[in-house]
């Protein structure tokens, strides 16, 4: 009598009953995050994230029913509560309704998309744009799509997540270089830059942890001199750097084409939601064909791509903001040191961080000075380094000088006890 049958069956019942899906309390995520939660409960921190904003908003707003002065939004020029952006995405709900409820590729485009687009390749100076329904699907689409296995990827190591989560989507071997360390940058590309296909450098244009700016013209200069394609991430620099606020190339004195692909989002200094990639028409004519996060996605909705086109043509229209933002920076900046509060690498455009170190004493700090009336941001590990945790301000052009000097005080109050 043959019974491997009965023992396959019983083999096979036996593994059924051992296939359950495990619980989402078992993922190493979920651990780490209940793990951070019990050891905050028992330093007596509180949860410093998630807190919900009421009521007024911009530069002034409710945070639990208390008025704070908000330095955690990136209202870089005060466009949230512009009325003419308040106006433009009423009209747009009014003549194309809530959602393009598709793709554009098939059904989704509309003429305010267009002229959209348009806006942001006049403003950087270049060919062509694609706005994103996301900065972040942007960058992982871009990188995703143009970058294969045969390319080598070198970027900052402070580059945005959604840069790294590109690089890895792309499959293509990536080399991070220290901080704006462009001799560490030469050196990876003259060891490893022929053994690829093709190469891209990555970098940011306002570095939106430590709050300072790369050495564009060098990199560009590495970049033709090695064959690589060079990606700026502008998303704090877009609107905020340069004299009219055109962004890294007008504030390095670069034209725009020189760079190959820009980067930017529509939700901070253009105070809209969204992002987009800027650069060549044969780049624009791939990735609206190809950027998985542009075909497969929805589009931008019209309320917010009038928002977006409004907020450019308002900052070229009112370029004070621009000039406030910037005196408003260096004074923080100033003021800031004059505290003996330290600011590290910050060049005092747009965001200036106050170091702290530990993440216990940073997380208390920004607890206590929300307490005080001052909402600022925890910036910690993994987003920076362990131990070199900070506060982040984001400065606005609405800000007065007594708002700033007060917000200083009550943060150096609060770091020296």
């Amino acid at each position: 009598m043959n019974i491997m049958p009965h023992a396959m069956n019983r083999l096979r019942a036996k593994l059924d009953r051992d296939l359950v899906a495990a619980p989402f309390s078992s993922l190493p995520e979920y651990k780490s995050i209940n793990y951070h939660q019990n050891l905050a409960n028992m330093l007596g921190i509180e949860n410093p994230f998630f807190r919900s904003t009421e009521g007024p908003q911009g530069r002034h707003t409710l945070i639990d029913g208390k008025p704070v002065l908000n330095f955690a939004w990136c209202d870089y020029l005060g466009l949230s509560r512009h009325p003419d952006l308040i106006a433009a995405a009423k009209a747009a709900i009014d003549s194309y309704g809530t959602s393009v409820s598709a793709s554009r590729m098939v059904s989704g485009d509309t003429p305010l998309h267009r002229e959209l687009e348009a806006e942001i390749a006049a403003t950087i100076g270049v060919d062509a744009a694609l706005a994103f329904v996301s900065g972040h699907a942007a960058n992982v689409s871009t990188i995703g799509t143009i970058m294969g296995p045969e390319d080598l990827i070198v970027h900052d190591e402070f580059v945005h997540n959604s840069a790294v989560v590109g690089m890895r989507l792309s499959g293509a071997t990536a080399k991070a270089f220290k901080h704006n360390r462009l001799d560490t940058l030469e050196k990876i590309l003259r060891e490893e830059r022929a053994n690829y296909k093709n190469a891209l450098i990555v970098i940011e244009g306002l570095y939106s942890t430590e709050g300072d700016t790369p050495d564009l013209a060098r990199i560009i200069e590495l970049k033709e001199r090695y064959g690589a394609w060079l990606m700026v991430d502008d998303a704090h620099g877009c609107g905020v750097l340069g004299r009219t606020g055109a962004g890294l190339a007008e504030y390095c004195g670069i034209a725009g084409d020189k760079v190959d692909i820009w980067m930017g989002t529509l939700s901070k200094a253009y105070a809209s939601c969204g992002g987009y990639i800027a650069g060549s028409r044969d780049l624009i004519d791939t990735l609206r064909y190809a950027a998985p996060g542009f075909v497969f996605s929805v589009g931008l909705p019209p309320s917010m791509t009038a928002a977006a086109l409004t907020a450019l043509r308002v900052v070229k229209r009112e370029p004070e903001r621009v000039a406030r933002l910037h005196a408003n920076g260096t004074m923080f900046l100033r003021e800031a040191k004059a505290r003996g509060l330290d600011t590290g690498r910050a060049v005092g455009i747009g965001m200036v961080p106050v170091m702290v170190g530990a993440t216990t004493r940073a997380a208390k700090a920004v607890s206590q000075v929300l307490k005080r009336g001052i909402n600022a941001s925890l910036i910690m590990s993994p987003g920076v380094p362990v131990n070199a945790a900070r506060l982040r301000f984001f400065l606005t052009s609405e800000f007065t000088p007594q708002e700033i000097t007060h917000a200083l005080d009550v943060t150096k109050e609060v770091l020296v006890r």
